[in-house]
């Protein structure tokens, strides 16, 4: 079973750190303190850092959307990586991201809703309690990981701008710093990044704010200090680095859509059926394995999220 449901956790259910890379102790494990953490400030002037400067988050709240599938090592997820802002090989977020430092960052809201601003990463994060989710992320390229991602749902955040009635889609976008970012002096794709979502996918309880993963900070090549997971989609939809969020009336002309929209449509959800022009889709490698498994609709979660897309036509509307 790929999901967890909510009577199948135990509200004390937590996973240790120390059994992230053991499956067997992983689904046996039911050890630290459960319960909500409130993230206390990260700007207090005499921190010498933003959110980096907590080394882990030891307290969390049990998820039940968690897979029970094998963790992907931690050296793996971080090493091996989809950031093209800093370069189109998978080596080159880790070997040049630790140039970005998240202290001072700061979020721009827009559009159509009440709350509009800049927010600092404090303001973003201080109210939310914090969760674990295992999620399982997939790529285009036909592989994919599974990660304990730590963050909060993005409905929860959203919702505190007031969106109004007529905003039916949000936009988000990246840093763009080519000093700090040299992929983004390549013409790769028209910086800065963008992506959107509906806003009923936005607000689906899926989707997750991450501001770390295993435990810890988030690091700066998996997207810190700020990203989406959107577990139910082609990694790429996941956003990283976010640095303006704006409800729109319209959908957001993204930044992959617009590279190549024979290949990448705006909804990008996993749906095996409908092959890249450039490779099948059916199946995929679990990152850190050699062996190949079947792809499953919607990456296993079209019990809680097919309905979004009732009517559509998905082989066409991908």
């Amino acid at each position: 079973m790929l999901i967890k449901k909510p009577h199948d956790i135990k509200p004390s259910e937590i996973t240790d750190e120390s059994h992230y890379l053991n499956r067997r102790a992983l689904l046996q494990s039911a050890g630290l303190m459960a319960g909500g953490l409130l993230l206390p400030s990260l700007f207090n002037p005499q921190t010498a850092e933003a959110s980096v400067a907590l080394d882990s988050y030891p307290n969390l709240k049990a998820s039940a959307f968690s897979t029970d599938e094998k963790i992907t090592t931690y050296d793996n997820a971080t090493s091996y990586c989809n950031f093209y802002e800093f370069g189109t090989g998978k080596s080159d977020p880790s070997q040049y991201a630790s140039k970005v430092k998240p202290k001072g960052w700061e979020v721009t809201v827009a559009g159509a809703c009440d709350k509009p601003g800049q927010y600092t990463l404090e303001d973003i994060l201080k109210p939310h309690a914090l969760e674990e989710r295992i999620y399982r992320l997939r790529c285009v390229e036909a592989w994919s990981m599974v990660v304990p991602w730590v963050g909060f749902p993005l409905v929860d955040l959203l919702k505190r701008f007031q969106p109004h009635s007529r905003a039916k889609y949000v936009r988000f976008e990246t840093l763009y710093d080519p000093n700090l970012m040299p992929g983004q002096k390549r013409n790769v794709l028209d910086w800065p990044y963008v992506e959107g979502l509906r806003i009923d996918e936005a607000t689906h309880p899926l989707a997750l704010v991450v501001i770390g993963m295993y435990g810890k900070q988030l690091p700066m090549q998996n997207g810190a200090p700020l990203r989406l997971v959107l577990p139910w989609k082609y990694g790429f939809k996941s956003i990283k680095s976010i640095v303006k969020i704006e409800f729109v009336e319209k959908p957001p002309r993204t930044s992959w859509n617009l590279s190549a929209p024979r290949e990448y449509g705006f909804y990008a959800n996993v749906n095996p059926a409908v092959s890249h022009p450039r490779w099948s889709q059916s199946r995929e490698r679990r990152l850190g394995s050699w062996g190949k498994q079947k792809t499953l609709p919607f990456n296993g979660y079209a019990e809680q999220v097919a309905h979004l897309y009732k009517g559509m036509d998905l082989k066409k509307q991908f």
